[in-house]
């Protein structure tokens, strides 16, 4: 992700610097940086998804009995592998119908814009599968139960307790 968005700032500020200095620019910086932004989306969400690090409310689920969590847990988990499954479906059938699309600049196949959505679905099919699978045969703590942060100032506020926390012993 940190080459993804070095390579973009690059070629947009160097196209930038060009237009306005040499009037001249690089032709394919717009459309690299598009793609690279949508590739860079997509692996920092599996990011956030694998550090359960997604923004969510928990009002009514921090509120129900560990048996509970873990029966929203496992629901949840199951619809997300669904739509998971229809993301995975979406953007294979979009990299097949685009294979031989070609990009109107640089020339290259339409379908590398959609096998980020294949990476993206396919990896998340396994965290969450991993994670349902610890949450059915119990290999996940109560206090583990409730996947998603509230903010992320609460988020910051957990880690500093933690530290705080490991330091002590």
């Amino acid at each position: 992700m940190v080459l993804f968005l070095a390579t973009m700032v690059a070629l947009v500020f160097g196209n930038v610097v060009l237009r306005y200095v040499f009037n001249s620019g690089i032709t394919v910086s717009e459309e690299l940086s598009r793609w690279l932004f949508v590739w860079m989306t997509f692996l920092g969400a599996l990011v956030a998804l694998r550090r359960h690090g997604h923004l969510g409310t928990d009002a009514l689920i921090s509120r129900l009995p560990p048996a509970g969590k873990r029966v929203c847990l496992v629901v949840g988990q199951l619809l997300m592998l669904w739509v998971t499954w229809l993301l995975l479906k979406g953007s294979w059938q979009q990299a097949v119908i685009n294979a031989d699309v070609q990009a109107p600049v640089t020339g290259l196949s339409m379908a590398i814009v959609y096998a980020s959505g294949i990476v993206f679905a396919a990896s998340a099919l396994l965290i969450i599968g991993l994670d349902l699978l610890r949450a059915i045969t119990g290999r996940i703590s109560d206090d583990a139960l409730v996947m998603i942060q509230e903010s992320e100032d609460a988020a910051e506020l957990q880690a500093a307790l933690d530290k705080h926390n490991n330091d002590k012993r």
